[in-house]
């Protein structure tokens, strides 16, 4: 296994924050650990690093397992892991694909093993992994998991698993209780909450109208070229949002319930990458997704409770940078009281033009299955494709395809000229996302 420097280096991280460093030998030390840090502090790599470090490479089973509330949570984390580049096999399962399939591959058990409670139990049910040589157990963004009514699924998959030493429980909130199947004897709580060095500006816009199109116009018309997420409640006004923004020629990507889990990926892709700087979405965006660093929040519908407007801020602002959340209101309407210290926006008579992104994102076909490497896909780019360096955007490599970040007025060349070109013998498709 790469040593912790190597690790750090290959992500790009100079060192460690205080609440990764202090959860890291909590981890390591103690059988018991209850982490609790705001949205976007980094917990994914406080319980990584620490669990890696204690992996066996003899062992030929599962060692951990992490659960979280939602497949781009697992998602996330398996990525992370496969960047780390620690030479241990990892793999998640979630709905909204074949289990089939996912039992199939189980059969050459990974060292860590990702998923949502749902589906990590039926694999359970149905004896598609042996439990009993899984020693590290992290229940990731818990209360998530209990508000999403995985309790009894968590209850069965902790139950079914004999030997377990260590247990980690992580929350961006402390508002729920400890679930009493974890049956903690004397857990370290290490609490970040509250702790945050970075700068969240808190502003009101308000609207004279009643659907505030108005003022979210306006709001995004002062965000120049940062990137975003607009939350809406529910579904219905997500899509009242949408239409607005087609007939006004602005940009933006969706993310929500009810897609189809590969639309949810690429909205998240084209969003990373800079395709979309706008992200249009509902509180199933508010945690548990890898999205970069933002530039503001806009809350074009105010949730109903504290706890959803905390998770939403914690999107911007994140570990020691600066962000701002917009609250839009109606003029008639009060704030509630849970939003507190919010400074008034002094909107423009006219909105200034919203800036799309001059990027776009093209499809590759062939990924890690096929040996291909992000070095592969940069030397195709730049040798074949002819792009400059500063040319070349985010490169996302998946199992069997990959994504690319290209100026959008060179994507259709691009495309005529490298699509069915040989990368690593093997023919690969490119065409626009």
């Amino acid at each position: 296994m790469k040593s912790q420097s190597e690790i750090l280096a290959k992500l790009g991280i100079a060192a460690l924050n205080p609440m990764q460093l202090e959860a890291r030998k909590a981890i390591i030390h103690e059988d018991e650990v209850i982490l609790l840090s705001p949205t976007g502090t980094g917990k994914t790599l406080a319980f990584l690093l620490p669990i890696l470090n204690q992996l066996s490479s003899k062992e030929e089973m599962i060692q951990a397992l992490v659960l979280v509330p939602s497949r781009e949570l697992a998602i996330q984390i398996e990525q992370v892991l496969r960047e780390m580049g620690s030479g241990y096999r990892v793999f998640s399962v979630y709905g909204g694909r074949p289990g089939s399939k996912e039992r199939q591959d189980m059969k050459n058990p990974p060292a860590i093993l990702i998923g949502t409670p749902g589906r990590v139990a039926d694999h359970l049910r149905r004896e598609a992994f042996d439990p009993r040589r899984i020693k590290f157990l992290v229940l990731d963004e818990f209360d998530k998991s209990l508000e999403t009514g995985f309790e009894k699924e968590m209850r069965q998959i902790v139950n079914d698993l004999p030997n377990v030493r260590k247990k980690v429980l992580t929350s961006a909130t402390n508002e729920v209780d400890i679930p009493d199947f974890m049956r903690f004897r004397a857990p370290m709580t290490i609490d970040y909450l509250g702790t945050r060095g970075n700068q969240l500006k808190l502003v009101s816009a308000v609207s004279d109208q009643k659907d505030k199109l108005d003022a979210l116009e306006k709001v995004l018309g002062e965000t120049g070229n940062g990137r975003g997420i607009v939350f809406c409640n529910v579904k219905g006004t997500l899509a009242f949002v949408a239409d607005f923004f087609d007939s006004r020629g602005i940009d933006y990507g969706i993310f929500m319930g009810g897609l189809e889990q590969t639309e949810r990926e690429r909205a998240l892709i084209k969003f990373r990458n800079g395709t979309h700087r706008i992200l249009l979405a509902t509180d199933l965006a508010a945690r548990g997704i890898d999205v970069p660093e933002l530039d503001f929040i806009i809350h074009y519908q105010i949730p109903l409770r504290e706890a959803e407007f905390t998770h939403r801020n914690g999107r911007t602002a994140r570990m020691h940078a600066n962000g701002t959340a917009y609250v839009l209101r109606y003029a008639e309407h009060d704030l509630p009281d849970f939003i507190v210290g919010a400074e008034e926006m002094d909107l423009p008579l006219l909105p200034h033009p919203v800036e799309n992104s001059k990027w776009t994102t093209l499809y590759v076909s062939g990924g890690r299955k096929d040996k291909i490497s992000k070095g592969d896909l940069a030397g195709l780019f730049f040798k074949q494709g002819g792009l400059e360096k500063k040319e070349l955007g985010v490169i996302e490599l998946l199992a069997d395809c990959a994504f690319v970040g290209v100026p959008a007025k060179k994507a259709e060349a691009l495309v005529a000229l490298l699509n069915n070109t040989k990368l690593k013998k093997r023919k690969v498709r490119i065409s626009e996302l």
